[in-house]
């Protein structure tokens, strides 16, 4: 088989053909980097190098802190960061107080933004894959304005102010997109949680009155210039991949192996998606022997790689919790030593 370089290999695997060899992806949180180069005894850069990524993100997000450990977002929405998760946080305020609050302005996006991000991140891609991104995308961006459990009641009581708030989103997610699609990525990936450990956070019928018809059109766009659409959502959406099909998508992120079944999702649904992740942040990486972790590692390849269609990753951004020794097994098994 002729060695490929990252990008074809991971072209192939989406493709739903067989690679050299399954492409890969490892991510981290802040500090668990920073533990991890320590552990390298590398620079940042060297260890970037070695690492090999076959897939990298340029985020569209942005935003900047406005006191120690509080993070404002681009649509001012403050989140904790002085807690536990010193990455996402916790929302300590809300935008609208109530569907009748007319306080709040939707910003606009900040397109020269987007063009420079996406400039330089084309110029560092080297051979890896490059995605656009648009994190906290849609049903997450409205409720981090509203609230969770709001945003929900909103959903079944409250029908026109969800609608217009998530119509609202979706004008200011297309801008970016379009924008983002000018240059040579090869895709997109949106970030949106749909699931928890037992199901979706509602009904598949409340998923497709106000959910599907605005990612459906978020992923026109995508399609429509031939570009892959990627989509991370924790949890069990079982429910809903056969919509998800529909509508265009091509790569489902996370696929946590406490939630599913791995032989039955890849049989089920392996025709149509790519699957990108599998390896559990929440459950093996934290908790096996090394031994264990590279026999669980290679089973999981052996399961979700077959015929491609496979990105192989932990679940989630590696967090401390997981020793520095399963960071290594991890990493040399899908480098593939």
């Amino acid at each position: 088989m002729i060695l490929m370089n990252r990008r074809d290999r991971t072209l192939v695997s989406i493709s739903h053909k067989q690679p050299d060899r399954t492409p890969y992806t490892i991510e981290f949180t802040n500090e668990q980097l920073e533990n991890t180069v320590e552990f390298y005894g590398m620079s940042r850069e060297q260890f970037d190098e070695y690492l090999a990524n076959h897939c990298l993100k340029v985020s569209y997000n942005g935003g900047h802190f406005i006191e120690p450990g509080v993070f404002q977002d681009e649509f001012g929405v403050e989140w904790d960061r002085t807690g536990i998760d010193k990455d996402i946080g916790m929302i300590r305020d809300l935008k609208f107080s109530s569907p009748r609050d007319a306080t709040y302005s939707f910003p606009e996006p900040d397109l020269q933004q987007v063009r420079d991000k996406t400039t330089t991140a084309l110029e560092c891609r080297g051979d890896a894959v490059l995605f656009g991104k648009i994190g906290t995308t849609y049903f997450e961006r409205a409720w981090s304005l509203c609230g969770l459990e709001n945003m929900l009641l909103y959903m079944a009581l409250e029908q026109q102010f969800a609608v217009d708030l998530l119509g609202s989103v979706l004008e200011y997610n297309l801008k970016i997109i379009d924008t983002a699609l000018e240059y040579e990525i090869d895709g997109f990936y949106f970030g949106d949680d749909y699931g928890q450990q037992t199901g979706l956070l509602m009904s598949p019928e409340m998923w497709r009155k106000f959910i599907k018809p605005g990612l459906k059109e978020m992923f026109k766009r995508v399609k429509k210039c031939d570009k892959i659409v990627a989509l991370h959502s924790c949890g069990d959406i079982s429910a809903i991949l056969p919509d998800l099909i529909e509508i265009g998508l091509d790569i489902y992120q996370t696929v946590q192996p406490e939630v599913y079944n791995l032989a039955r999702l890849k049989n089920d649904f392996g025709d149509a998606l790519c699957f990108w992740g599998g390896i559990s942040t929440q459950r093996d990486l934290p908790f096996s022997s090394p031994e264990e972790l590279r026999e669980t590692i290679s089973t999981t390849l052996n399961i979700m790689s077959r015929n491609g269609g496979y990105i192989a990753g932990p679940t989630h951004r590696l967090p401390t919790d997981i020793p520095l020794e399963n960071v290594r097994v991890l990493i040399e098994t899908l480098r593939g030593e």
